[in-house]
């Protein structure tokens, strides 16, 4: 069944003359928003003219002057390609590397499918899976769907966000736009909504597309409007998760499975200086071991962190870990 789309997201020209940032002095700003300009709103700097314009995002972090230390590599082992440290309730930025260059998010797409679908169906809308809802490559994350499978939303946002499923992330967007491309659209528009200008989107999953792309403070802009979903929150905090489904016949499908999250699940040792609340992975040849995670200090501070393209998984939890350490 197809879901119907609760919201046009508006977005005309927003015009800001001046701006006090917190943590970042006092700032004029004079830029149209404007998904069609070849400046973007929010100082992306182009890989082709390398034109730059300052921008507007009320009411959160903007990145300052890039941070910088010796055991930053640009590339081989342990290098990491943008890195990224917001504190919420200061709007500051604490650790800044390469905000607005364009990267690949691989499966740190599902914070963008998991708002469009929470914006869009009910928790208890039962989906259905199509031919559509099984990805053709073989060596990629996924359940093994097939059609006439059935789950409910809830289901469908627990298991695209813990175990990451491809094919899950499929269903989602068949049942909710009607095809993967309808959907995608409806990304798009949900990313300039929030300001992520920076971006574009093709698929709900993150597979690979050239054409699939976005950077770290976009990633900040997407993550910041899911944490506003209490059931977003839930779910991203649980180490593991199990349920039941049905196939064409109704017959049931036990599942279960651990969180990809390696704070979370064991696998990497939580920082001293940090709890952990959740998160979302995303690893590709192309985009490398991704991470953007939601922590709180021991004042019950929150923040949210990136880390895109590492080399390696210990690379991004380590850097990950390194920046929670100024906490």
């Amino acid at each position: 069944m197809r879901c119907i789309s609760k919201r046009i997201a508006l977005l005309s020209v927003l015009i800001l003359s001046f701006l006090s940032v917190s943590g970042c002095g006092e700032v004029s700003y004079g830029v149209h928003y404007d998904k069609d300009s070849t400046k973007s709103a929010f100082r992306f700097e182009s890989q082709d003219t390398r034109e730059c314009a300052d921008g507007f995002a009320a009411n959160l972090c903007i990145p300052g002057e890039e941070s910088t230390s010796e055991n930053e590599i640009e590339a081989g082992s342990d290098s990491y390609s943008a890195a990224m440290l917001f504190d919420l309730k200061g709007k500051k930025t604490l650790y800044c590397r390469h905000p607005y260059e364009r990267l690949y998010p691989a499966s740190m797409t599902k914070v963008l499918t998991a708002i469009v679908a929470m914006e869009n169906c009910d928790m208890d809308q039962v989906l259905i899976a199509n031919e559509d809802c099984v990805p053709t490559e073989n060596d990629v994350q996924k359940i093994k769907l097939k059609a006439g499978d059935t789950m409910t939303l809830d289901q469908a946002l627990h298991i695209l966000l813990i175990f990451s499923a491809n094919d899950v992330a499929n269903l989602i967007a068949v049942n909710v736009a009607g095809s993967l491309d309808a959907f995608a659209d409806m990304m798009n528009e949900e990313a300039l909504a929030l300001g992520a200008t920076n971006s574009h989107f093709i698929n709900p999953s993150g597979l690979h597309d050239d054409d699939h792309y976005t950077t770290a403070y976009d990633m900040y802009l997407i993550f910041n409007k899911a944490i506003s979903y209490g059931k977003f929150i839930e779910i991203i905090s649980m180490s593991d998760y199990s349920t039941i489904y049905h196939n064409s016949s109704g017959e049931d499908i036990p599942f279960e499975c651990e969180t990809t999250n390696r704070f979370l699940n064991g696998k990497y040792p939580v920082p001293q200086t940090a709890t952990i609340i959740g998160g979302k992975t995303g690893t590709t040849i192309a985009a490398g071991s991704c991470l953007v995670l939601l922590s709180k200090d021991s004042s019950d501070n929150s923040y949210i962190s990136v880390v895109m393209n590492a080399d390696g998984v210990d690379t991004l939890y380590g850097k990950t870990s390194a920046m929670l350490g100024l906490l």
